[in-house]
């Protein structure tokens, strides 16, 4: 019996590897991402474990043998999912991996923008030590108002660590009962109220139709003037030009970008010129933990989709009512 053959687009932890052979699947690294090349490696083989790099329509046209893609992570705007829908491809995510890790990104993004670290550690390293009192005001987390707009697993971490600061917690999900809401000790909020009274807002929500610029110019119009903003998902939610445009007119206080509207964004990008912007290359996810995390989980949907659908996490199988 010949063995099911795997490929693995992008670098990841040996973890997976190790799982993939373990279960006597044969696996390779494509590290050539240029279509030719994709149509070529991936005619033949069984399941894709994905990182970034996209598969369009015609590279999975030309994949003869193809039965799922495992994303290593959980979003897939890189992938043709309605190819794979009509030719009943599976489409897995490691929705169990990295809630953790991005939850204390945002956290960090919170604390480094609340604090001024950046000006604290300047201070200290020009030997101005005596002059801290000439720095700008820092405030405390404590009972302040944060609002979490998508609340999945992402989003009920952050809940928690919030919580652990005494923060009052604001959910904005219209696809949730207000009940499962109130059951993490959060407040369900229409957006529009939620946006006026968060001091912190934090965006957990797929990019789609209608959550393209989901932030956008009447939305920072509504915020107090001493908001934090911070986006963890995809890039395009926040609306780049409009945010530019806050920060450097001071409509809000700050922002922490971790993914951008094209990536990597250009050397020219107009957040550069700003000092009210944390930003991070796209790796709220990518602690070596969650590393391990993903690469186990995405090559364990591979395996037990292929080998007995039983055990395979439900959660993870995006498109489990086209297959």
């Amino acid at each position: 019996m010949n063995k099911m053959k795997v490929a693995i687009l992008g670098s990841v932890h040996q973890r997976g590897w190790d799982f993939l052979k373990q279960s006597k699947f044969e696996a390779f690294e494509v590290k050539n991402f240029e279509i030719e090349n994709l149509k070529k490696e991936l005619e033949f083989v069984d399941g894709i474990l994905l990182r970034t790099s996209k598969l369009n329509q015609d590279i999975l046209s030309n994949c003869k043998n193809l039965k799922i893609i495992a994303r290593h992570g959980v979003g897939y705007d890189n992938v043709d999912i309605n190819y794979l829908n009509n030719n009943k491809i599976a489409l897995g995510i490691t929705s169990t991996s990295n809630a953790v890790s991005v939850a204390e990104h945002v956290m960090s993004f919170f604390i480094y923008l609340t604090k001024n670290l950046s000006l604290s550690n300047s201070l200290v390293k020009q030997g101005n030590f005596k002059k801290k009192s000439e720095l700008p005001d820092f405030f405390e987390l404590y009972e302040k108002n944060v609002l979490i707009a998508g609340f999945g697993r992402i989003g009920k971490e952050v809940a928690k660590r919030c919580q652990g600061f005494d923060m009052n917690v604001y959910v904005y999900d219209p696809f949730l009962d207000n009940d499962l809401i109130r059951k993490y000790n959060c407040i369900p909020i229409d957006k529009k109220e939620g946006l006026g009274l968060a001091d912190y807002i934090t965006i957990h929500l797929p990019l789609n139709k209608n959550t393209k610029n989901f932030i956008s110019e009447n939305e920072f119009k509504t915020m107090k003037n001493n908001s934090i903003i911070v986006n963890t998902s995809r890039g395009g939610i926040v609306n780049e030009g409009d945010l530019y445009q806050a920060l450097s007119s001071k409509v809000i206080k700050a922002a922490g970008m971790d993914v951008f509207e094209t990536e990597p964004p250009s050397n020219e990008h107009l957040f550069f010129k700003l000092d009210n912007i944390l930003l991070t290359p796209h790796n709220a996810a990518l602690t070596l933990e969650c590393r391990k995390r993903m690469s186990l989980e995405a090559s364990e949907n591979i395996v037990y989709y292929l080998t007995d659908i039983s055990k395979v996490n439900n959660d993870n199988l995006v498109n489990k009512s086209f297959l």
